[in-house]
């Protein structure tokens, strides 16, 4: 039986050959190539900077009190409403860009006691009057304006000679993922 078994595991192998070898199967030694050229990726580009004019404060006339202000001589006193406006230029280049604008560094009280002051949360505009919608999704100048108010019920001696320091204030873009992108 050893023999059978053996006879026959040979003859597998030698049939399977044949085949192979006599056009059953192939060993050809053709092969072919096509080389595809997409093209090269390059990136796009985010980028928020501060205009090249410095930014501007007023009072609630609308007077310009930048130097004023810059120098520590314009003294607030309850009732004033003091507005800042810095020009940003925005960068947003590629497909699909799309990004968000933040602020930070204008906390509430800073200085001053929280009842005595509102500071707002800086408001983004194109021109005089478009408020700006995050995200935006192409380059542009914005604005954006940040309001002390001094507010007029503050009573006593509160808040006297104390500073509110805005020399933190920093924008911030940040990519975020395009809406149906």
């Amino acid at each position: 039986m050893k023999n059978s078994t053996l006879i026959k595991g040979t003859a597998a192998i030698a049939v399977g050959a044949a085949l192979l070898l006599g056009g059953g199967g192939t060993l050809a030694a053709w092969n072919d190539q096509a080389t595809a050229a997409p093209g090269s990726i390059v990136s796009g580009d985010l980028k928020i900077g501060l205009n090249s004019a410095p930014g501007v404060w007023t009072d609630r006339a609308g007077t310009d009190i930048t130097a004023k202000i810059k120098d520590g001589t314009y003294l607030v006193v309850p009732g004033d409403l003091l507005t800042f406006k810095q020009d940003l230029d925005v960068t947003l280049t590629g497909a699909k860009m799309a990004a968000n604008i933040t602020a930070s560094g204008a906390n509430a009280a800073n200085g001053f006691v929280g009842d005595s002051v509102v500071v707002s949360a800086p408001v983004l505009t194109l021109g005089a009057t478009d408020v700006v919608a995050n995200p935006l999704t192409t380059s542009k100048k914005v604005t954006a304006t940040i309001t002390f108010q001094f507010k007029s019920g503050t009573t006593g001696r509160v808040d006297v000679n104390k500073t509110y320091n805005f020399n933190n204030v920093e924008f911030t873009l940040s990519q975020v993922l395009q809406a149906g992108a």
